[in-house]
């Protein structure tokens, strides 16, 4: 697949791509990630024993804020009105850890990739801040792009 990187000019210069003659078709993506720590540290999550607070509940905050602000973030991407979004973030003892998992919705012009992403990324940033007094050495790991829907290369999944 030879497609041009489109932020680029001719002249391979950087620029915001126009978007303003693309149909507007509903738009959806589903990005996921993990945090990765001991069952120990996972145990404490599960029974509610952390210092700070109901972690799953300022996570999931911390992620529909960062989607609705991806656009001041990242510099190339358009500002979107996010019509809905979905966010679970999940215990896994197989890991051990916690999965976030974020789908975005839109009605526009260009998709909602980078909302999902940023907001999987910033939902896991948000968890480990609030566990790192009790296990620094935690990593997050695997943040992808699930499935997009929607737009002229229609639907893509992993």
């Amino acid at each position: 697949m030879s497609e041009q990187l489109s932020h680029l000019t001719g002249r391979g210069e950087v620029h915001m791509v126009e978007v303003g003659d693309r149909a507007i078709t509903k738009r959806e993506a589903t990005a996921r990630g993990s945090l990765l720590m001991s069952s120990s540290t996972l145990e404490l999550v599960l029974n509610g024993e952390t210092s700070k607070g109901d972690l799953m509940a300022v996570a999931r905050v911390a992620a529909i804020q960062a989607a609705k602000r991806t656009a001041e973030l990242i510099p190339l991407c358009h500002p979107l009105p996010l019509s809905g979004m979905d966010v679970t973030i999940e215990p896994d003892a197989s890991l051990p850890g916690l999965t976030v998992q974020v789908s975005c919705r839109t009605t526009g012009q260009t998709g909602v990739e980078m909302e999902a992403m940023t907001a999987v990324s910033i939902g896991l940033v948000t968890l480990y801040d609030m566990l790192k007094s009790v296990e620094p050495g935690m990593t997050i790991q695997c943040i992808q792009l699930l499935h997009k829907d929607g737009g002229r290369h229609g639907s893509w999944s992993c």
